[in-house]
């Protein structure tokens, strides 16, 4: 399989069958001890039976527990070079943090968020979406919430290089811009659960008009990404007073960010232009250097 394989269990334990989940949640409780673990020591300390353990290896994608084992040792490996490198434990947020803990947490796991997401990225469903925009589809960008300030920074950093983008805080907009998209459109969810109703409302409006859809989650099983033509992942880590957990935002501007570069190599031969005409109009707004007072 492609990506982290924590992540991934973490995204799949959820919905996993019972003894299978069982075995996910072991892995996840200790990784460290199921690396040296044989199927047999995973089953027992999982109360489950040897098959549901290779059961488990294969739902990840993997051809049984051996290479799912490998995989593991090479991401826990990486891993610690990481924190031994940071001098970071697991990024816990706890009141007895210096300030510049805090800072140092939250600053490493943002940076390695962003590199868990360029692993992740299906590049030929980035590829896909970017070819489609620079080549003149209409864009709307969806999303509530944090995801969406995403969605609102996707549409600024498009509209800036002459690419529009429709995106509205209102839900009830939102629907109108889905109903309205056909097919010549794309439409953009940002949903790092993937179950937000309204965004997932917005979707299934969008996909009756034969939009190409695309969901930007950390979990590709979701409803969100069931429902949507492409998917676009961010890593999966989400917790209450935890640096990771402030994370899943710097994950879906890294794709914004993936998305709108792409975008302007393809359309590198007008960027120079329209970059210099947006560049004109919003200079005037700015003080000069020296005049900030």
């Amino acid at each position: 399989m492609d990506g982290d394989v924590i992540e991934a269990i973490r995204t799949a334990v959820p919905r996993l069958r019972p003894a299978e989940s069982r075995v996910g949640t072991i892995v996840l409780r200790d990784p460290d001890a199921v690396v040296s673990a044989t199927v047999a020591e995973l089953a027992d300390h999982a109360g489950v039976s040897q098959a549901s353990v290779v059961r488990f290896s294969k739902a990840l994608g993997f051809a049984g527990f051996p290479a799912l084992r490998m995989q593991l040792a090479q991401e826990l490996s990486r891993n610690a070079a990481d924190l031994e490198r940071s001098d970071i434990a697991e990024g816990q947020l706890n009141p007895s943090d210096s300030l510049s803990d805090m800072v140092s947490k939250v600053a490493f796991h943002e940076a390695r968020t962003i590199e868990q997401t360029a692993r992740l990225i299906d590049l030929a469903a980035l590829e896909e979406v970017a070819g489609r925009i620079a080549a003149g589809a209409r864009v709307i960008a969806v999303g509530v919430g944090a995801s969406g300030l995403a969605a609102s920074d996707l549409s600024q950093k498009l509209h800036r290089i002459g690419v529009n983008c429709l995106n509205a805080p209102d839900t009830h907009l939102q629907l109108v811009h889905a109903a309205l998209a056909g097919t010549d459109a794309v439409v953009i969810a940002f949903s790092f659960s993937g179950g937000t109703r309204d965004v997932l409302h917005a979707v299934e409006v969008a996909a009756r008009t034969g939009a190409l859809t695309v969901a930007v989650t950390g979990d590709p099983d979701s409803a969100l990404a069931d429902a949507c033509d492409l998917v676009l992942r961010t890593p999966a880590r989400e917790a209450t007073l935890r640096a990771a957990a402030l994370a899943s935002r710097m994950a879906q501007l890294a794709v914004v960010d993936f998305l709108f570069l792409r975008i302007g190599q393809l359309r590198f031969d007008d960027l120079g232009s329209v970059l210099d005409a947006t560049r004109q109009a919003v200079t005037p707004q700015h003080l000069p250097r020296g005049d900030r007072s």
